[in-house]
């Protein structure tokens, strides 16, 4: 069989795909109004992650598992949309991982509003300016981002989904060649976490620029043949700043986990769920330890256990951020919840994806 007849095998399997596609998007506008009705949510993170888990379950083709999900993101993105047309916010500038994160779960093809802080990220939701938000909660590596949850603390919007997205930076430039580079832009915590790379290509006498941000330094380093930028790859290919050198981070365990803000508190049950909650717990010998021993006694896994500031007088007094596996629904949960209501902030229950 010649390459002529193989396209043309191709173009009309093509077809055949794009008719499938259009009877799918059928039923989720009928799917749609039904939702608008109930005033259901359009966005269902657990609704999602089981269609890709039973796909990526049935792949024993060509197609492999990342291939799989991010094909079905789209198709996801594109149907809601469908649905119901909604703006996302996230984390910017435009490129930043935050960004990369929103894409990853959201598609290519969503509405994105990039914003210049968390707190504003907070207020496009709660002013309707858009229906999900995207921010970072923590990294594996520097631990919790402090704002994200100070202001979750005092905020009414809930956690809906968590998002896990390995982080990885890459090294961007016009110059051919790294001997004629003499500067190199990106974030403080990048450098710090790109060391290695830059004692390995790099004397004393380079110059290592912090900006505002990776997506920040992709564009300085465009204006000028003479320097580079560590940065995502998201970011270069967004800016079309070729790629010298791909994974140049010290560590290749390096992880962020984001969380998606909404104004409704999930009250559906995936069957495998985590939740957020705040607590402030009252002065006391031993307070905190027989709050945590309800938990043992009621066989429920805490899964992050890490105290704030309270924020509140001139003592040094704290609230604690709290991760267990179980829906806030849980029997079990509520149990506890009765008992110290006053106490606990639910953030959010969602489907696990770590």
């Amino acid at each position: 069989m010649n390459i002529e007849e193989l396209r043309s095998k191709i173009d009309k399997i093509d077809t055949q795909l794009l008719k499938l596609l259009n009877q799918r998007m059928g039923i989720v506008f009928d799917v749609g109004k039904i939702k608008n009705a109930s005033k259901e949510n359009v966005y269902r993170p657990e609704r999602e992650k089981a269609i890709i888990d039973r796909l990526c379950g049935e792949a024993k083709e060509k197609l492999d598992i990342k291939s799989i999900r991010a094909i079905f993101q789209e198709i996801f993105a594109a149907s809601r949309n469908i649905e119901l047309p909604e703006i996302i916010s996230y984390l910017g500038p435009e490129g930043s991982f935050t960004h990369q994160a929103a894409e990853n779960n959201f598609g290519s093809t969503s509405n994105y509003l990039a914003l210049n802080s968390i707190k504003a990220v907070f207020n496009s939701i709660e002013t309707k300016k858009a229906k999900h938000g995207i921010i970072p909660l923590e990294n594996n590596q520097e631990g919790i981002v402090q704002e994200t949850v100070d202001i979750l603390g005092k905020s009414n919007l809930f956690v809906v989904a968590e998002l896990p997205l390995s982080i990885s930076f890459s090294f961007a430039t016009r110059s051919k060649s790294v001997k004629k580079i003499t500067k190199i832009y990106s974030k403080d915590i990048a450098f710090k976490q790109c060391k290695d790379f830059i004692d390995e290509y790099f004397d004393d006498n380079i110059k290592c620029i912090s900006v505002n941000s990776t997506s920040a330094a992709v564009s300085y380093a465009d204006k000028d043949i003479n320097s580079a930028s560590i940065c995502s790859r998201f970011a270069a290919v967004q800016r079309g700043v070729p790629i010298l050198f791909d994974n140049i981070e010290d560590s290749k365990n390096n992880h962020t986990r984001f969380i998606i803000l909404s104004n409704k508190l999930n009250e559906i049950k995936s069957g495998s769920d985590k939740t957020s909650i705040l607590v402030n717990l009252t002065d006391g010998h031993g307070v905190l330890v027989s709050f945590l021993q309800e938990f043992h006694d009621a066989k429920i896994n805490l899964t992050k256990l890490e105290s704030r500031p309270a924020k509140k007088g001139t003592d040094f007094k704290y609230i604690f951020f709290i991760d267990f596996d179980g829906h806030y629904l849980d029997n079990n949960f509520q149990i506890i919840y009765k008992r110290y209501e006053k106490n606990i902030k639910i953030l959010g229950s969602f489907v696990k994806m770590i």
